[in-house]
């Protein structure tokens, strides 16, 4: 089947689509997020990041959610497959969230993110997550398992 007009020459304009994982830990009937951008406290999301090769999914989640707020999880099964992307840019990223829970550690305020990245983290009820900037839109849905909750969360632009 050929590709339509422009796909072909636009895909080798981009760089790779980005793999990632996130986690959904929940404790007390509140989820765990931190912050999506260095220095930004406005966009929240479950924690986790991008893949490195030669480690299963899982490892690299629980290196990620380490990294990020010092906590040690089980990572559970996958329940989620969000993509988002960049409309003016060659950002595309695919998150495979899991469902985590806990083993060991209390989110410390003064944690050091080895990335730089992560410098807030809060755990959320439903309703104070209703009042924040997060995403993917499909979060609250899937992470307290509505019945509708999708199992693919469509290309969403990216936010900043």
């Amino acid at each position: 089947m050929p590709c339509p007009a422009g796909v072909a020459s636009l895909a080798r304009m981009t760089r790779p689509v980005r793999l990632a994982v996130r986690g959904l830990l929940m404790r007390d009937n509140r989820l765990l997020l931190v912050n999506a951008y260095a220095g930004r406290g406005d966009l929240w999301c479950a924690p986790g990041g991008g893949v490195d090769p030669h480690q299963s999914l899982p490892e690299n989640l629980a290196r990620e959610i380490y990294e990020e707020t010092g906590l040690s999880v089980d990572v559970g099964a996958p329940c989620l497959v969000n993509e988002f992307h960049d409309p003016a840019g060659d950002f595309h990223q695919v998150d495979i969230y899991f469902r985590c829970a806990l083993v060991a550690g209390d989110l410390r305020a003064d944690w050091p993110d080895p990335e730089g990245i992560v410098s807030l983290r809060r755990w959320v009820t439903r309703d104070e997550l209703a009042g924040l900037r997060v995403k993917p839109d499909a979060l609250a849905a899937v992470a307290w398992k509505d019945s509708d909750a999708p199992l693919y969360d469509p290309l969403e632009p990216i936010l900043r």
